[in-house]
């Protein structure tokens, strides 16, 4: 299957599945780090854009 035509999200992560694989990272540290990045990418969505 062919990642060209898929959306920019499954591309994301397709290649972050890919960079922690082959660093080997344990799945418990992924999942910790996975949720710091949501929780900080959600406060970054609730905050003001300045235009």
């Amino acid at each position: 299957m062919s990642l060209e035509n898929a959306s920019e999200d499954i591309k994301l992560a397709v290649e972050l599945i890919m960079l922690l694989e082959q660093n080997e990272i344990a799945p418990e540290t992924v999942l910790a780090a996975l949720e710091i990045v949501r929780r900080d990418f959600e406060k970054k969505q609730q905050k003001p854009t300045l235009t």
